[in-house]
This record gives structure tokens, C-alpha cells and sequence, in this order.
């Protein structure tokens, strides 16, 4: 089973930052996970939330931002003991930072509009070119995934599931033309870990932060492990 730094490591470096993902790569662990989205002036960025305000502690609506402003807010400010300034990464500069991971899941935040979808996936591919064999794009919405199906993507798909749909999820996943599944830990059940693998599809469970639980689900057959605490995970597994 694969440990998958969650958002870099937001319980152990700040989340979706250079210096998160410097640390896990010092850890030596190779596989992450991030979020991506999409700026007013078509840059792509690493960030969670659509707002800065949780991370950086200044009430900013992140759509209303290009990527000349992203310098001026500290995603580590939160952070006593991290001394680093942690401006909001681009795509390309985080790529750079995990050039040789073989595991790289990379999330597509919801879109408002197919029209967005089709090119925040287009701008997306062309700046993976070359992580063909490591990157997996995931989203939870389906119009990310229909427009890489449009595009002929070469680029391996995963549906991330946080709703009750259960054994739905999977016919839903395999329509998309998806080889895995996100499941969120809490309805990561033994039969539905059962019945993915059935369906020969791959298995990565969020969020999981307890050695005992990870080592059920490694016991379970799971591929994919993503924690915010993969240091411990390192330890204990």
C-alpha cells in the first residue's frame, strides 16, 4: 500500500505549499496528493479552499486573484514553527518540486460550467506533459471527467466519492472511463473495498490518520493511502 502525502502534508508542513511538498520529498516518500485549480488569467495553481482566509489568515476570494498576486499571502502563517514564507504555488513550480514521484494525484476542483471544464483541462494536460506514467487526475465532478473523455486524455482518471451513492459510485466511475476510486475513509466499508476490487478498479481512501485503520485497509488490499501525517504513517506501517 502506497503512503499519498495528503495535500503535500497539512498535518505535519503547511498544506499545499513548496515547503510541504520539500518535506515530504526529504521524507522519501513519492507519492502526493493536491488540489488544482484554475486563476481569472488561466494560470493553475495549488489550492484547497476558493478563499484565502483559512490558510493565510486575509479574507480574499481566490477568483478574484491572477498570478501576480498570489505572492503577497502566507499559507504558512499559522505555522509557529515553520519560518518559510509560503506563497501560493503555480502547477509548474509544484511539478518541479516532485519531478521524480511515481504516484501524483492530482484533484480538479469543481468547475462552474462545461466550458471551464474543457479548458482548465486542456491547460492541465499540456503542463503534465511528461508525468504521463505517475499523474492521475481525480475530481469529484463529472464534468472534469467527460472532458477529458471528450479530449481523448491519456491521462489515467480517478472519481472521488464523499456521498452515500455506495456500489453506484463504481458503475458511475466505470462510465467515466475511470481506473480508480477516492473514497472518503468513513464509507470505505469492507464490502465496498470488496466490491471496487471486483470491478477491477484501484482503490485510494482519504482522509486516514490512524495507524490501526491504515493497517485494515492495507490488510484490505488498498492501494492508496492518503494521509496528512505520512511521516507517522512511515513509522507505523
Amino acid at each position: 500500500m502506497r503512503i499519498i502525502g495528503h495535500r503535500g502534508a497539512r498535518g505535519e508542513a503547511p498544506e499545499n505549499t513548496l515547503g510541504g511538498f520539500q518535506y515530504i520529498q526529504d521524507l522519501g516518500i513519492r507519492g502526493v496528493e493536491f488540489d488544482v485549480r484554475q486563476l481569472k488569467d488561466h494560470a493553475l495553481i495549488v489550492m484547497h479552499d476558493d478563499q484565502m482566509l483559512r490558510t493565510t489568515g486575509q479574507e480574499k476570494q481566490l477568483y478574484e486573484c491572477d498570478a501576480t498576486d498570489l505572492a503577497q499571502y502566507n499559507h504558512a502563517v499559522t505555522w509557529s514553527t515553520w519560518n518559510q514564507f509560503e506563497p501560493t504555488p503555480l502547477l509548474q513550480q509544484t511539478l518541479k518540486v516532485i519531478y521524480n514521484f511515481d504516484h501524483i494525484e492530482v484533484e480538479v476542483k469543481a468547475v462552474a460550467s462545461e466550458q471551464h471544464a474543457f479548458q482548465l483541462t486542456q491547460t492541465l494536460q499540456q503542463q503534465l506533459r511528461g508525468f504521463e506514467q505517475s499523474a492521475i487526475i481525480t475530481s469529484f465532478d463529472p464534468k472534469i471527467h467527460t472532458a477529458l473523455q471528450q479530449q481523448n486524455s491519456n491521462f489515467k482518471r480517478g472519481l472521488l466519492i464523499e456521498d452515500t451513492r455506495g456500489a453506484q459510485a463504481i458503475e458511475d466511475a466505470l462510465a467515466l472511463g475511470c481506473c480508480q476510486i477516492g473514497w472518503m475513509n468513513e464509507l470505505a466499508t469492507d464490502e465496498l473495498i470488496q466490491a471496487t476490487h471486483d470491478a477491477k478498479l484501484n482503490i485510494s481512501v482519504w482522509t486516514v490518520n490512524e495507524p490501526e485503520r491504515a493497517k485494515k485497509l492495507r490488510d484490505l488490499g488498498v492501494q492508496g493511502l492518503i494521509t496528512d501525517y505520512p511521516k507517522l504513517m512511515l513509522e507505523q506501517l
